[in-house]
């Protein structure tokens, strides 16, 4: 007896003028007969690092005591603080990680006293203490997004993705004799390299869907202002003739959100163009002025990117450290840099909690997105691991105790979730970054002032 059945490469990608894009993992890539897992068009787990800057409200004494963030419970099934409450429909997915700090973003002589907002950043991922420069001679990395990235994304178009929410277009010498370097990326390549990180939506489309062309080609689509899509149509009709009903709906979905995506990013540029006075005049006209449409935009890119495996890795900044951007959505009208010097005030440590919520509430939609899209055996969520968090604790003393730190994601079975986790106080958060790799699938010891592992 003889099965027929289209087979067609994990890596088979749809080419036309000015674009190349990638596929989602369809019913056709894998062997008639043969388990997902036994093939190579298995998903691989993604990677996805996400820095809050500002530190929280449940790490100050307050906070702790009253439950903002972190639960009373430990364990599973531990109750949704104030701050957690965002993110309740992915109980089953999350693992919340107390009591950990983040030492090598402290001061380690005089000089470095005060330079907490300039440092920080560079340890998020690295967990090394920033050499105080203002040159070239930088040291901190690596980082572990390019640690895994070096590891397994060299398959994929892109090692990583690098994104970021604000840009203050800072270069040079920032305060405290410390280069704008570390506060400009979290990801780094190795002890000295930095990597930048993209701030315009348009670039970072164009950098996952629109490489397959010439500038000039790509140039001549944006000014007509074609879509991507327009020169894949024949070959995607090709592609779907040989497919089966499950797999042409997947990708005509894939699609359909390629070009949502494309269409707000035209939306942004259109209104942007014929609006001079802006809110932010002086960003890249494909940048929104709105905050949370510009880190959906972002995020919702990420989604993109993992589901065709255009690349397993990415790192993105929220925001960047004395940031004085209003969270309008948030409900709070205190810019951040303010509300996060509250005084230990109660009641401004309670308006800190609600910029906090807010910011949890778009972890929520990533999460969300990723759990409803398809990926082989079960949804990205099922195949990710998400981190969020940030290496600040206290921020009105520019305190890294009782750092904020969450995982979202079973990262292909290896992680539970349903996890209140809370570690022996003074536990190096780079013990949560080691454990990540590993369960990851890295065969490595150490991170930074790694000291062991958590259990997770």
């Amino acid at each position: 007896m003889f099965i027929t059945k289209k087979h067609i490469s994990r890596r088979a990608v749809l080419r036309g003028t000015g674009a190349m894009i990638c596929l989602p993992l369809l019913e056709a890539m894998v062997p008639a007969q043969t388990r997902l897992d036994q093939t190579a068009a298995s998903p691989k787990s993604r990677l996805a690092c996400i820095e809050v800057v500002h530190g929280d409200a449940g790490s100050t004494s307050y906070g702790t005591d009253n439950n903002l963030r972190m639960p009373s419970k430990e364990g599973r099934d531990f109750e949704f603080t104030k701050i957690l409450k965002p993110l309740e429909p992915f109980r089953d997915y999350l693992t919340v990680v107390s009591m950990m700090n983040c030492n090598p973003a402290d001061p380690l002589v005089p000089e470095e006293v005060g330079a907490d907002h300039f440092r920080s950043s560079a340890v998020f991922l690295t967990a090394s203490h920033p050499k105080q420069t203002m040159g070239s001679d930088l040291y901190c990395g690596p980082s572990i997004d390019q640690l895994y990235a070096k590891r397994f994304g060299q398959d994929t178009p892109l090692p990583s993705i690098l994104l970021q929410v604000e840009n203050e277009d800072s270069s040079g010498a920032c305060f405290y004799n410390y280069s704008c370097v570390y506060m400009n990326t979290i990801s780094w390549a190795n002890a000295t390299q930095s990597l930048p990180m993209t701030y315009n939506p348009r670039m970072a489309f164009e950098e996952l869907f629109g490489a397959g062309g010439s500038e000039v080609e790509r140039a001549e689509r944006r000014r007509i202002n074609r879509s991507i899509l327009d020169g894949l149509a024949h070959s995607a009709a090709s592609l779907k003739r040989g497919l089966g009903p499950a797999d042409r709906e997947r990708l005509d979905s894939y699609l359909d959100n390629v070009r949502e995506i494309e269409r707000r990013i035209q939306g942004i540029e259109a209104y942007n163009a014929s609006h001079p006075d802006r809110t932010l005049p002086n960003a890249p006209i494909g940048v929104p002025d709105s905050w949370e449409e510009h880190v959906k935009l972002m995020l919702d890119l990420q989604v993109l990117a993992f589901s065709a495996e255009v690349t397993r890795v990415s790192a993105m900044k929220f925001s960047r450290d004395v940031s004085n951007r209003v969270f309008d959505e948030s409900g709070s009208t205190t810019a951040f840099h303010v509300a996060s010097h509250h005084q230990s005030i109660p009641k401004s440590i309670e308006n800190l909690a609600v910029i906090n919520t807010y910011h949890h509430s778009l972890v929520a939609y990533f999460a969300d997105k990723l759990r409803n899209t398809p990926d082989g055996d079960g949804n990205l969520l099922d195949h990710s691991l998400v981190l969020y968090g940030s290496p600040m604790g206290d921020s009105n003393v520019h305190g890294h105790k009782r750092v904020p730190f969450l995982l979202l994601g079973h990262a292909s079975g290896t992680v539970k979730g349903n996890l209140h986790l809370k570690t022996p106080e003074g536990t190096p958060q780079a013990n949560g970054l080691l454990t990540i790799l590993q369960k990851l699938g890295m065969d490595i010891d150490r991170v930074g002032d790694s000291t062991g592992t958590i259990s997770i």
